[in-house]
């Protein structure tokens, strides 16, 4: 291994790379160019979600009765979340054509219209995969101009539980590559390129695999941090589920480079498909010798094993993450010293992210210059993001870092739902920021991001619109971290559960004239007391809304009203007499509480005594009628 090590010439009996690679294009274009139809059917989380192992029955048992020669294959997600379940179908003849929102009968007709018969049932499709005259494809999309997959180029592509498919599309070819190379070449391309991690951290990655490859101490380690626990975050998983074979591919350069010999995956066991399509990738990748002992016939060996979390938020920080495998309470430790000197068991270790290691595969496959020139400033590549909340087009998509945020929401993710107005962005998950309107142009990197209160984070970016209440969006976020907190600082633990109890009173309209300043002052005292990320970072959300959104505040505090109509203390239902068609009883019909009166004239009545306040009754009034109406103050008896 160059200076510091054994990589070697190749040894007597491994199969070589060529023949491996030879082998797995063999069958993708057997699969491909057989002449037959091909179906994809995403089968990730959330098409399982929305219904595709039904659809996948469905075109199973129809190709049956049909009789019909044609090959499905499961695939991951392609990002389009919010078209699930998402079909393709490559038939001769045709573009290879993709189907959203897919339900059994949608997929009865695909098998006896367009595969039995010629008809491709334009009026379900919602993109080809290649340019063509028939219908628009993805390239043709707005957000095309602004997306660049790279680190999701093969999800709902391949077959995340067929290595060959991986392999065709140039996997493991960066590693052949890599095994070629002193690691001090590797770590400086890597260092060249800019990659920083992506985790939230955005430390640089080239100077963590040199710490390491510098640190005394044996054995050393490789970590995947895929302990994904933000809420409205799914990147990992989704990459996890839909090209495991990127992230090993990493992790193997990244142990080659840092002179470590053992690995560990870290997946939540909340993400069940995740675990098993990586532990078949692990399962598949070793029975090719691209892990264990001489890899490809060199003489770099490398273990990997897949840990489950439990599931604790504070395990995504590293140290937490480090205990958990040691099998200790997932508590943080002081650093320094950091994991790159002293890590697992003591002993130097690696930790990055899934889409860090992602990346690694494609800097060494076309070099550090070109992926410098992907990104802005001190941000380089690209970004995945998870769109959540009010947003047309929820999903996955990964654009140069520098994109801005008003591109990203409503240019790849299509504005807002229902016509509404925009109001903030929450970035970074729990502990990042959320940011108004006026922050719309703000360039999506590391650096302009943290200026701005928020901060990267792992990728989760959550819209919300004029119905939503950035004090309780405050006092939930503030929850989940008090929650999550291992307790280990007394600050932390005191301090985030006396944050939300103050928040917690300004949205029952108990608040009191201090508790603006109060929450300013708790603040920055769990900042300054609290020893890992969680805590100096678990603020943010109540800081950034004060700084954006304080009249908000100031309206809960000096005039116990919630102007989005949201804090359930601060809000009552009335039906409106004058507005009530006296023949439907649509609100009484979907009130679980059973609230609703019905007088002798027909006129519907709120016992406010009863009501939950759920909502249910306004959505169920018909728009013709407006009669249902959400008012705060809750006392402000409509006239």
């Amino acid at each position: 291994m160059g200076k510091t090590g054994d990589s070697g010439p190749p040894q007597g009996g491994a199969p070589a790379f060529p023949e491996i690679r030879s082998r797995a294009l063999a069958r993708w274009h057997k699969l491909w160019d057989s002449g037959k139809p091909l179906i994809l059917v995403g089968t990730a989380t959330c098409g399982r979600a929305a219904g595709a192992m039904e659809v996948l029955r469905a075109i199973k048992e129809e190709l049956g009765r049909q009789d019909l020669d044609c090959s499905v294959v499961e695939v991951g997600c392609m990002g389009h979340c919010y078209a699930e379940p998402i079909v393709t179908i490559s038939k001769p003849g045709y573009p290879p054509i993709c189907y959203g929102h897919v339900n059994e009968v949608i997929a009865g007709r695909l098998v006896r219209e367009f595969i039995a018969g010629d008809d491709p049932c334009l009026e379900f499709v919602l993109g080809a995969l290649e340019e063509n005259e028939l219908v628009p494809s993805f390239s043709d999309f707005p957000r095309a101009r602004f997306e660049r997959r790279i680190i999701l180029k093969n999800c709902g592509y391949i077959d995340p539980t067929d290595i060959d498919h991986y392999l065709a599309r140039g996997g493991y070819a960066a590693l052949a590559k890599a095994l070629g190379m002193p690691p001090e070449e590797i770590i400086s391309e890597v260092k060249s390129a800019g990659l920083r991690g992506r985790g939230g951290g955005g430390f640089p990655t080239g100077e963590k695999w040199e710490t390491c490859l510098r640190s005394p101490g044996r054995p050393k380690y490789v970590i995947c941090n895929g302990d994904e626990g933000d809420p409205g975050a799914f990147m990992d998983r989704a990459i996890l589920e839909s090209d495991p074979h990127s992230v090993i591919e990493g992790m193997l350069i990244a142990g080659y480079a840092s002179g470590a010999r053992h690995g560990y995956i870290y997946v939540r066991a909340e993400y069940p498909l995740a675990v098993a399509r990586v532990r078949t990738a692990l399962r598949q990748a070793r029975k090719l010798n691209l892990t264990g002992k001489n890899i490809l016939g060199s003489n770099f060996s490398f273990d990997i094993r897949l840990f489950s979390g439990s599931g604790a938020f504070i395990c995504g920080e590293e140290t937490a993450l480090i205990a958990s495998i040691e099998g200790k309470p997932g508590i943080p430790r002081y650093r320094p010293p950091y994991p790159a000197v002293k890590g697992l068991n003591g002993k130097p270790t690696v930790i990055n992210n899934v889409k860090t290691l992602a990346c690694v595969r494609h800097i060494i496959e076309n070099g550090a210059g070109w992926f410098a020139g992907i990104g802005s400033g001190k941000s380089k590549g690209t970004a995945v993001f998870a769109l959540a909340g009010k947003v047309v087009s929820t999903g996955l998509a990964e654009v140069p870092m520098g994109t801005t945020l008003r591109q990203l929401i409503f240019d790849v993710g299509s504005g807002i739902t229902g016509g509404k107005r925009f109001k903030a962005v929450q970035v970074g998950g729990p502990s990042g920021g959320c940011l108004p309107e006026s922050a719309l142009d703000l360039p999506i990197d590391f650096d302009s991001l943290q200026a701005a209160g928020a901060m990267m984070g792992s990728g989760g970016m959550v819209v919300l619109d004029e119905d939503d209440c950035m004090v309780e969006l405050a006092r939930y976020l503030t929850e989940f971290t008090q929650r999550e907190s291992c307790g280990k600082c007394t600050l932390c633990r005191l301090g985030t559960k006396q944050m939300q109890e103050v928040l917690g009173e300004i949205t029952a309209g108990k608040g009191r004239p201090g508790d603006i300043d109060m929450l300013i002052e708790l603040a920055e005292d769990i900042k300054a007391g609290s020893l890992c990320g969680l805590g100096k970072t678990a603020p943010n959300p109540v800081l950034s809304t004060l700084r954006y959104f304080r009249d908000e505040y100031e309206v809960h505090l000096k005039e116990g009203r919630c102007p989005a109509l949201m804090c359930r203390d601060l809000i009552a239902y009335y039906i409106i007499p004058e507005r009530c068609e006296r023949s439907c009883d649509a609100c009484v019909g979907t009130c679980t509480m059973e609230a609703i009166s019905t007088d002798k004239k027909r006129i519907k009545v709120i016992d406010q005594e009863k009501c939950v306040k759920c909502g249910t009754c306004l959505d169920a009034c018909p728009p013709q009628y407006s009669a249902v109406v959400k008012l705060s103050p809750p006392d402000r008896v409509p006239a």
